[in-house]
């Protein structure tokens, strides 16, 4: 690969070209059409992008009088698939700015994003998309147009923008491209967070070239010519977003999951080396690989829970006694090769961020020759500040590893992180008032409170704003005690509570599969998830687990009380971010008559 034919990326959509001209891939994209991957290659990419922005352009869409508040705002609300990639690409190109939303992002917050940025075109997954945004277009003002990706009948539709572009026109893209500087505003990211209504983030071109370019190591690092990934994480986060970006500059071949219900079918067909996760999916991984071998027999399941109890006794950095290294080997050979075929038999490395990953999944899968690299950021630092690296002596369980090259990270007396460096996004969108709250010149307040450890690798210890204190006077940091929790088998979700009470409660989501293959042990009939929740049995079950992992905390820590919850918590029902964690704010609102039941 010739690295000086083409100059390094100045703009989001040079990765492009930097592809073509050093690394080009027949397969740059790829999803599912009619059962079958459809391949787009770096040259088909970069003719449809300009095409695109060529019809855009026709359309009015332009970088209007250059102001971040002036310039047109083009929104993709859409599931993961090539064409939203290729319409963000082309939006850039045009000078305008791209808006990407959740699509499963509610109602009321949905309108809020579209008339704060006053959107002037919107893009759209399917028709249950479309419907929803049709039935608000009364309050959307700026609004002119609406694609869809899927076909809609009397809708337009995407590839109603790729005629061919005449040469006059192929000109004015051209031009276009060349008035976009690196540091002009890309894209506004609208931030649901925990509290609050959204946050439009602010990231230019040179925020998140920077922050790949700091992140294209830790890819290339996994040493295999050719790579593939897997995407299934919502590309509107500003996770995998920058890390489609970083997929183009490093060659890596990008295939888009059908949706999470055919991932475990999708990872087997596409092989990838590599690809990005949350902690959570990660956990359900696992839990699928422990159900698996629960429903073994005899030798084999005996020899499933030898494996498993070796792998969470891994350590990295230290040497490591022969005799457990030849066991290691033969359960290799027994046990976690069959774990890497169920994720398509050449996956070497998954990068996890968004929230903090149990320490026994990290020893489980590198035990099993997983390298879990994980990472942490926010979408206000375009989005990663630090990350573990796939070589072992960069590498640390228990941390969010080393800093990228280029940031700088420093503690305040209350313990919270700051950062500094060309990744810190622009500010908020209209809100410079929210701006000057999180700023203090350069350094970005991160909300989070951490340490470094042996001066190189940074552990993330809580978030500033969810330490809570007893009555007692005694602070609590609910998330370390929330992922001892959810280890046990019976816990699926746990929410931490106490403000100003004497003592720590919690409310707790029980792992109903659980619970019904304990009852068929019992040889009873499962009640239903409700009724469970009266069974005396099954409370004790889940207190002994409580019980059990409380042992990790001091006194002040331990969940003295908790309430059972008989649905889990969803994007969906209002629970959870898009990144699966917890609303608490919301949590705390719908079960307010419940917490204050613990306190009786």
């Amino acid at each position: 690969m010739n690295k000086n034919s083409q100059a390094k990326p100045r703009r989001l959509f040079d990765c492009i070209a930097w592809q073509l001209q050093n690394a080009p891939l027949e397969d740059m994209l790829a999803a599912k059409e009619n059962s079958a991957w459809r391949k787009y290659s770096t040259a088909e990419v970069q003719e449809k992008v300009n095409q695109i922005s060529g019809a855009l352009m026709q359309l009015g869409i332009s970088r209007s009088d250059g102001t971040a508040e002036g310039r047109d705002k083009v929104a993709i609300v859409s599931q993961n698939c090539p064409e939203w990639m290729l319409v963000d690409l082309a939006i850039q190109q045009t000078g305008a700015i791209s808006v990407p939303i959740y699509p499963t992002i509610s109602n009321s917050e949905l309108q809020f994003v579209l008339q704060d940025a006053g959107v002037k075109m919107i893009f759209v997954g399917n028709k249950a998309l479309y419907q929803k945004i049709s039935q608000m277009q009364d309050n959307l003002p700026d609004l002119q147009a609406i694609y869809t990706f899927q076909q809609v009948d009397q809708v337009p539709h995407w590839t109603e923008l790729l005629a061919d572009l005449t040469p006059e026109l192929a000109e004015k893209v051209e031009q276009s491209k060349a008035q976009v500087q690196e540091k002009d505003l890309a894209t506004i990211l609208y931030t649901s967070g925990t509290t609050g209504v959204p946050k439009g983030v602010m990231l230019s071109h040179y925020n998140i070239l920077s922050n790949m370019f700091s992140s294209a190591p830790l890819i290339q690092e996994v040493g295999v010519l050719r790579k593939r990934t897997i995407s299934f994480l919502p590309l509107n986060h500003a996770f995998e977003r920058m890390a489609t970006y970083c997929y183009f500059y490093c060659g890596v071949s990008i295939y888009y999951a059908e949706g999470m219900e055919t991932l475990a079918g999708n990872l087997r067909e596409v092989k990838p080396t590599l690809f990005t996760t949350v902690p959570r999916l990660l956990e359900k991984i696992y839990e699928g690989i422990v159900a698996k071998g629960s429903a073994l027999t005899g030798i084999k399941k005996r020899l499933f829970f030898w494996a498993l109890e070796l792998a969470e006794q891994y350590e990295i950095n230290t040497p490591l006694p022969l005799s457990y290294r030849l066991q290691l080997a033969l359960a290799d050979k027994l046990v976690y090769s069959k774990w890497r075929e169920a994720l398509g038999g050449e996956i070497k490395a998954v990068i996890t961020g968004a929230a903090a990953c149990q320490v026994r999944l990290l020893k489980v899968f590198t035990a099993a020759k997983i390298v879990v690299m994980e990472g942490y950021g926010l979408t206000e630092a375009s989005p990663i500040i630090s990350g573990n690296r796939y070589s072992e002596e960069n590498r640390m369980f228990g941390t969010v590893g080393p800093l990228l090259e280029g940031v700088e990270v420093k503690t305040a007396e209350d313990g919270e992180i700051l950062c500094k460096g060309p990744n810190v996004m622009m500010g908020y969108y209209k809100r410079p008032d929210l701006t000057a709250e999180v700023m203090s010149g350069e350094w970005l307040h991160t909300g989070d409170i951490g340490t470094m450890i042996d001066g190189k690798f940074l552990k993330i210890t809580d978030r500033k704003k969810e330490l809570f204190k007893t009555s007692g006077g005694k602070y609590v940091a609910p998330q370390p005690i929330e992922n001892k929790m959810v280890e046990s088998g019976l816990i699926e979700q746990i929410m931490v509570v106490g403000e100003m009470q004497k003592y720590v409660g919690a409310l707790i989501v029980p792992a109903f599969q659980k619970l019904k293959e304990w009852y068929d042990t019992q040889g009873k009939i499962y009640p239903g998830n409700m009724a469970v929740l009266e069974d005396q049995e099954a409370w004790k079950l889940i207190k002994e687990a409580v019980s059990q992992y409380n042992r990790n905390f001091n006194p002040v820590e331990q969940v003295k009380k908790f309430a059972l919850i008989p649905s889990e918590w969803t994007i969906e029902s209002g629970e959870l971010t898009p990144t699966l964690k917890l609303k608490r704010r919301v949590i705390q609102e719908k079960y307010k008559d419940l917490i204050s039941s613990l306190y009786v």
